[in-house]
């Protein structure tokens, strides 16, 4: 679309012209009389008005489409190209108040529009129709020539939709557009890897050459307004023993987070396979104090997992184990991550605080990682085997604690008990568990070889 204007001063008169290219119109569709359509504009008449006399009433679909085209593009309230889905999150986003709106092409009617409105925690969409007879309409027989009239006529009178329109949508995307945020094109999906508590995992490739984990992620189970921040904090932590993030994907749904590929996959499945089963304490211990290493560094950067257990550490060449999932508990909604029965929260991997009260730290991931210990000296099985959630809350508030393990030594099992105290305050800070693991691997090493 080409808008030429000619200004003829004093009388601030200007001459249009439009044009198109001939990708979509050709040339021959177009009646010589009005292509291009030229005409002249005075003070009193806008460009909105004229375009839509000249071009909105013809009978041609496409000299619509020309005006419509030409006329919402660069009006803050009208977003292009989104879909309902998104319209809503945008609107419910913390950038955007009570009252704020938006107008976007239509999902279900070709042509048409949707106003979407934020009325207080929730949004309401009304189709905009276009009128046979040219014009377009949220109720029949009141018809407006342009899309700006009929909002400012909705602005006036918005007790007829029962919904005001106070200001438009800020355009505030959940992740701002930047070198990390990524178009799903260049990512093709090709194994499913499994499901957890935040969606499905990919295996896949980049342009067609990189492997990389592809974590998938309903924004509807997401709060959007914490996205942001906690993306920035993946970015900016970097340490050998956490999963590297490689991209994001943010812009409409799924969500996808694009992270380094581990060959061996999860460590509890990797642990119950025939090598797994293979390893020796040596080389549990060893995972043992990756893990605690790689805890250290998120502690010292006052990082709360909120969902340390194998599953969510990641196996690659030489039993290298790196921590996967850090921080993205967080960006689960309420209802999501809780402790009813029928909800996701990992109960037998969480403290007992953050399982009723949902007060989460270091202290918390620390009793995660006693349970991890478990799972790690068990060859992957499931800690509280035949215990319900329910069943194992009631049994820890009782005071009972897993039994040690037949290939952990009373030195670990000391520690893992030291996880699990019910005062979070007595349970050690992740630099110790690593001293005095370390500790311990090095005697074992000594002794070993």
């Amino acid at each position: 679309m080409v808008i030429l204007w000619h200004c003829d001063a004093p009388n601030f008169r200007e001459t249009f012209s439009l044009s198109r290219p001939t990708s979509g119109i050709e040339r021959g569709d177009l009646d010589p009389d009005i292509a291009p359509s030229v005409g002249v504009r005075t003070p009193d008449e806008t460009l909105e008005s004229l375009v839509t006399n000249a071009i909105l009433g013809q009978k041609n679909e496409k000299y619509r489409e020309v005006a419509a085209d030409m006329i919402e593009n660069g009006k803050e309230w009208y977003f292009d190209g989104i879909s309902r889905s998104e319209a809503q999150q945008l609107l419910l986003s913390s950038s955007n108040q009570h009252g704020a709106f938006l107008v976007r092409p239509s999902e279900s009617s070709r042509g048409d529009y949707s106003l979407s409105v934020r009325t207080q925690a929730k949004v309401c969409h009304y189709r905009i129709a276009k009128a046979p007879e040219g014009g377009l309409y949220i109720q029949k027989g009141q018809v407006f020539p342009c899309l700006e009239e009929l909002l400012t006529y909705y602005k006036a009178n918005w007790k007829i939709i029962q919904t005001p329109l106070l200001q438009p949508c800020v355009p505030e995307r959940p992740l701002e557009r930047d070198e990390w945020e990524r178009p799903r094109s260049e990512f093709a999906l090709r194994r499913k890897l499994g499901e957890g508590y935040f969606g499905e995992v990919w295996e896949g490739l980049w342009l067609n050459k990189v492997p990389v984990a592809i974590k998938i992620i309903k924004s509807a189970d997401m709060k959007l307004e914490d996205f942001t921040k906690e993306i920035q904090n993946l970015k900016n932590l970097k340490h050998e023993k956490l999963i590297s993030l490689h991209a994001v994907c943010s812009i409409g749904e799924p969500v996808y987070i694009v992270t380094e590929l581990m060959k061996k996959g999860n460590l509890q499945s990797f642990l119950s396979s025939p090598e797994g089963k293979a390893l020796s304490v040596i080389r549990l211990m060893s995972i043992a104090c990756q893990v605690a290493e790689g805890m250290t560094y998120l502690e010292e950067r006052h990082i709360v997992h909120r969902d340390l257990a194998a599953r969510n550490i990641l196996v690659g060449d030489d039993l290298t184990c790196k921590i996967a999932d850090f921080g993205l508990a967080r960006l689960l909604k309420d209802d999501i991550y809780s402790t009813k029965s029928s909800t996701k929260i990992p109960v037998k991997w969480t403290a007992p605080e953050a399982a009723n009260y949902r007060i989460y730290s270091q202290k918390s991931d620390v009793w995660s990682y006693g349970i991890l210990l478990y799972e790690v000296f068990t060859y992957g099985q499931c800690p509280y085997e035949g215990m319900t959630n329910q069943e194992t809350i009631q049994q820890i508030s009782r005071g009972y604690r897993l039994p040690r393990p037949p290939t952990c030594s009373p030195e670990v099992y000391v520690l893992m008990l030291e996880c699990w105290k019910g005062n979070a305050e007595e349970r050690p800070a992740f630099s110790v568990l690593r001293e005095k693991l370390s500790s311990i691997y090095r005697r074992l090493h000594h002794t070993f070889t």
